[in-house]
């Protein structure tokens, strides 16, 4: 089995920082792409930021140059730079991993979310 652990929500005030972690454990072979995903309340979850096994990054327009996505492959661990932040931030964050298992299955996977709130 697989989990990934989310940490480093809370509140902000707008204009602050905040950094999200995400690290994934358990019979883990490789990983692909890593990524963080959000569902403010009444809305759709959606995409923030995603990077792949080989570095490379994509960035919600909402987000761009604000935000920064990384990874420690050696940690099995994603993160999230939130800059600027601005209320409309305020959701609740999701890491979303695609995971190849030591049996050489592949499947998706969440985090339980993480709270992030902007105040104004």
């Amino acid at each position: 089995q697989v989990q990934l652990v989310e940490s480093g929500g809370g509140l902000a005030q707008a204009g602050g920082s905040l950094r999200l972690s995400c690290a994934a454990s358990g019979s883990i072979f490789s990983i692909d792409a890593m990524g963080w995903y959000r569902q403010a309340p009444g809305k759709q979850r959606e995409l923030v930021a995603v990077t792949t096994d080989s570095g490379s990054t994509n960035y919600d327009d909402a987000v761009k140059g604000r935000f920064t996505i990384s990874r420690d492959n050696a940690k099995n661990t994603v993160y999230l730079q939130m800059n600027a932040l601005k209320p409309e931030d305020t959701a609740v964050y999701y890491c979303n991993a695609a995971i190849w298992l030591r049996s050489l299955s592949r499947s998706v996977y969440w985090g339980q979310g993480t709270q992030v709130t902007v105040s104004s």
